[in-house]
Parts: structure tokens; C-alpha cells; sequence
């Protein structure tokens, strides 16, 4: 299992690097001129020349990419004199129009984004689990066909028409509840429930119906065993059956892909973030794009990035450890 664990870590290590060299690639040397979107339209070629030669736009390409790499770990410093900046390690570069850091900006808006994809899981597994377990429980009968059909319309709604239906309904003509917005959990837990209680169930209602269908079809699978047979025979009811056997097979795909839609799901939460007005790196991208922020833009990407492979490296962990079959594959 260590041997496992460690090729894992290993490859999620080349790969990062990879999206490091694609990421530099894509934004820093593709057509336009980084020089000049930090300046802007208005500084003449004498300012952009001097912005140039300060953020070391001027080096040749590797050691434009090496000085970006080693600033992840070690800290940069842009320019010399008197108007140098210093950027602490992780360096992912300096905002060119707040002249934040950016791995500053992004920490401070981490944990609206975190709140918002954590605690969405929670409720898309419970739904989604749960309503595979009934429609299962429910095989054959009314329940079922309803069920079944709720997860298909589920999966074609797309996630701003349920938020923007949910804010109708329970903020504008019920007013049962507030209009989202972020309170820190540290700071009052019970608003920060409130305020994110409507966000997450618009994401959730989506992921719950994929889960709901993708439960439902290992339980049944599992249910059609030779060995689920055998104890049928033995008298053991179908209730126990579904519920101590086929649930606890049907986990090991639900676990493995939850991972990965949790890594997703901060690069996904743009349209949330912004219909319900939370402050997270969903709002952070579109408002660094808008303004053709360049570094804030690249560190976003790469923190996205880091994510996803992340959750597939604790994806495949996670089935390693529920199937050690798999630790035994090449």
C-alpha cells in the first residue's frame, strides 16, 4: 500500500509540473504582450520597455520559466532598487492592478470557495445516496419511477436556473429565508450556515442526481451476485440485504468520484459565486479576466489545477484502500 501511495504522489508530481510548463506557456507566450496589460493602453513604449525589463519579461523563455518555478518555493523579487517587490514564497506573482501578491488574494478568498464545495458534497451525498437507497428499497413500485425520473430532470437543469428559482422562491415570495451572503464560520457559525444553505443546494441538486443514479445501478448490480442469491436462500431478508450489502459495495465508486467532483467543484463555481454574490476564486477569475489581470488569472488556474489532480491522486487512494485489488495491479 505505501509502494501504492507513493507512485501516486510521484505521478501527481509530474503532472503538476506539466500544467506549470502548459499554464506558462499558454499565458505568457502566447500572442499579446504581458508588459502592456500591465501597464495599460495609455504608458508609451519607454514605460512598457521599463514594466518589462522590472517584471523580467526581457529574459529568454527558461529563465522567464525557472524564475517563476523556483519563486513558488523559495519567494521572488520583481525589479531592483528602490521600486522592487517582494513576493514571499509561494510566489505566484504580484497583481498587476492591486499589486497584491497574488497567493495572498487567493487565501483570503479560499475559504468561501471551500465552505461552498465541502459542504455542497455533504448535501449531494446524502440526497444522492439516499434516493439511489430508495429507489432500490422501491424497485418495481411508483416510488421508483418517480425517483428515476427526478435524477434525469435533475442532470439537465442547469445549476443557475435552480439557483435563480431557489432565491425566488424562498428569498423573494416565501421569505423564509435571507439572501446569501458569506459570514466566516469562526465568526457565526449559524449565519454561515444560513448564508450558504441556498448555494449549496443549488450545486448539490445536480451532483445528487448523477450520485442517485450511479448508487442505484452498483446496488442493483450488486444485488444480482451469486452470493446475494445464497443468502435470499438462506431467508435473509431484502431489506438487510440492501441495506448491509449492496449500500456497502455501491460506496466504493461513490467515495472514488467524489473526490474528483470535490477537486472540480473549485474551478466550477464560477456561475454559483457569482449569482449569489460570494466573494470566493469563483469571482476572483471573472473580475481578474475582465480586467486582464495576467498573474492573478495564471495563479487561479494553477490553484484549480492543483485541486483536480489532487483529488484524483486521493480518488484513487481512497479505491485502493476500499478494493486492495486494485494495489495489486500493475
Amino acid at each position: 500500500m505505501t509502494g501504492y501511495v507513493l507512485r501516486r504522489l510521484v505521478g501527481m508530481a509530474v503532472v503538476l509540473l506539466v500544467l506549470s510548463v502548459v499554464v506558462y506557456a499558454v499565458f505568457y507566450l502566447a500572442p499579446g504582450d504581458p508588459a502592456q496589460m500591465a501597464c495599460g493602453m495609455r504608458c508609451g513604449p519607454v514605460q512598457v520597455h521599463q514594466l518589462r525589463a522590472q517584471l523580467g519579461l526581457d529574459e529568454p523563455v527558461l529563465t522567464q520559466y525557472g524564475h517563476f518555478l523556483i519563486g513558488l518555493f523559495t519567494g521572488r523579487t520583481f525589479g531592483s532598487g528602490a521600486a522592487a517587490l517582494h513576493c514571499d514564497a509561494p510566489c505566484l506573482g504580484i497583481s498587476y492592478r492591486t499589486n497584491e501578491q497574488v497567493w495572498a488574494m487567493i487565501t483570503a478568498r479560499l475559504p468561501v470557495t471551500a465552505s461552498l464545495a465541502l459542504g455542497a458534497m455533504v448535501v449531494w451525498l446524502l440526497l444522492g445516496v439516499g434516493t439511489g437507497l430508495l429507489s432500490v428499497l422501491r424497485r418495481g413500485r411508483f416510488t421508483e419511477r418517480l425517483l428515476t425520473s427526478l435524477t434525469l430532470a435533475g442532470t439537465a437543469v442547469p445549476v443557475f436556473i435552480i439557483g435563480l428559482l431557489l432565491l425566488l422562491l424562498f428569498c423573494a415570495y416565501l421569505q423564509w429565508l435571507p439572501f446569501p451572503s458569506y459570514v466566516p464560520l469562526t465568526q457565526d457559525p449559524q449565519q454561515w450556515f444560513w448564508g450558504l444553505l441556498l448555494p449549496w443546494v443549488s450545486l448539490a441538486l445536480i451532483e445528487s442526481a448523477k450520485y442517485a443514479r450511479l448508487t442505484r445501478s452498483a446496488m442493483l448490480e450488486t444485488l444480482a451476485e451469486d452470493h446475494i442469491r445464497t443468502f435470499r436462500a438462506y431467508g435473509i431478508g431484502e431489506r438487510h440485504l440492501v441495506t448491509r450489502h449492496a449500500l456497502r459495495a455501491s460506496l466504493t465508486p461513490v467515495i472514488a468520484l467524489s473526490a474528483m467532483d470535490l477537486g472540480t467543484m473549485f474551478g466550477s463555481a464560477v456561475l454559483t459565486e457569482s449569482l449569489f454574490g460570494l466573494p470566493g476564486l469563483g469571482r476572483l477569475m471573472v473580475g481578474s479576466v475582465n480586467v486582464l489581470d495576467l498573474p492573478v488569472v495564471v495563479g487561479l488556474v494553477l490553484v484549480t489545477g492543483f485541486f483536480v489532480v489532487a483529488a484524483g491522486a486521493v480518488a484513487d487512494i481512497l479505491y485502493a484502500v476500499a478494493d486492495r485489488r486494485v494495489v495489486a495491479r500493475p
